[in-house]
This record gives structure tokens, C-alpha cells and sequence, in this order.
């Protein structure tokens, strides 16, 4: 309802509030699963509405709950994913073992995806998201349901991310989250 935001190149951006608040809308918005009613976004310099596969090209995205293929085991869930960028098996598998070995998950590579840990799954879902190289990436309540130590893990690949120039925007409801991790946030409360 009226909101107006600008996240700069680099830059991590959260958007805090309570459940229910719009964060996970807004974030809809701006990854193209959801057709705003009026106003305009853009993501990477492109407008969601009219270039939504440019979009879509452009970012990860790291949903509240991790949806990986429960029929695919770790390694596949992420060359999987490569190919619907276009990236050659090889190529893909390559990139999907080093993002687990940063991720130190890479000894769970043949495991099916539900011998993961929930703070395992989070990682394998950020992995997914930085396979094709996206110039932004979302994440939506990426530490809701972990464990404080694996919290703070994730807390730690998030640091890494944004130490390497990554553009990151999260949304969370926790403001310990918000005030260790983001550089600026916008608090979001009934849309606004």
C-alpha cells in the first residue's frame, strides 16, 4: 500500500516486521510470482511486469521454506536448477560442488534431500540461488525454524555473500537478525 523503496548495488536490505506484515508480497513482487495491482518495480534496472523473464534471469531467490526435488538427491536438486538457465551439465555440477564445499555441505552431495538438517536444506537453498551467478538475491525469513547454531552459520555464509559484493535483500521478523546483518532496512507493517 504506497510502499517505496530503493536498494543500492552491494547492498544488504532488509525488510522487518511483524507476520503478515507484507514482506513476503513484496518480495513476490519483485521476484515476478506475484502481479502487482498498480504502482511499478524493478529489479536490476528492469521493470517486473514487462520483462519478468530478464527478471527472473537476474536474481535467486531463497523461499521461507526450502523446496527442494525430495526425489533428487543434493547434487541433482542443483544441476537441475542449472539447466533451466541454460547451464551445460558439466558446467553446472562444477559450480554446484564448489557452492557445497563453501557452504561446507559439500560431503552431503549424494544424500537424498531429507537426510538434511533444516539449517543443511537453508544452505542448500541459498546454493540453488547462487548457481547461475544472479546479480540480486532474495531471501524470505531464510533462518525461521533453525536452531540459534545453525542461525548463526547461516548468519556467517550471509556475511561471506555480502563481503563479496553481493546485492541482498531479506525479509525478517527477527530485529537481532535485521540489526547484525542488513546495512539499511525499511520496517513494513499492514503493507506500509
Amino acid at each position: 500500500d504506497g510502499l517505496e523503496l530503493s536498494v543500492h548495488d552491494g547492498e544488504f536490505f532488509g525488510l522487518l516486521g511483524p507476520n503478515g506484515a507484507g514482506k513476503t508480497t513484496t518480495l513476490g513482487i519483485l521476484t515476478t510470482r506475484i502481479h502487482a495491482t498498480s504502482g511499478e518495480a524493478f529489479v536490476a534496472g528492469l521493470d517486473v511486469r514487462t520483462a519478468d523473464v530478464a527478471v527472473r534471469r537476474r536474481i535467486g531467490v531463497v523461499p521461507q521454506r526450502p523446496n527442494p526435488d525430495r526425489g533428487l538427491n543434493v547434487i541433482e536438486n542443483l544441476v537441475f536448477h542449472g539447466a533451466y538457465f541454460g547451464m551445460a551439465t558439466r558446467d553446472a555440477t562444477s559450480k554446484a560442488m564448489g557452492l557445497l564445499e563453501q557452504f561446507d555441505i559439500a560431503g552431503k552431495a549424494l544424500a537424498k534431500v531429507d537426510d538434511l538438517s533444516g539449517g543443511q536444506q537453508q544452505r542448500l537453498m541459498i546454493a540453488r540461488a547462487l548457481l547461475h551467478e544472479p546479480q540480486v538475491l532474495f531471501l524470505d525469513e531464510p533462518t525461521v525454524g533453525l536452531d540459534p547454531k545453525a542461525r548463526l552459520s547461516l548468519w556467517e555464509v550471509l556475511r561471506r555473500l555480502h563481503r563479496e559484493g553481493r546485492t541482498i535483500v531479506m525479509t525478517t521478523h527477527y530485529m537481532q537478525e535485521a540489526d547484525e546483518l542488513c546495512d539499511r532496512l525499511a520496517i513494513i507493517d499492514r503493507g506500509r
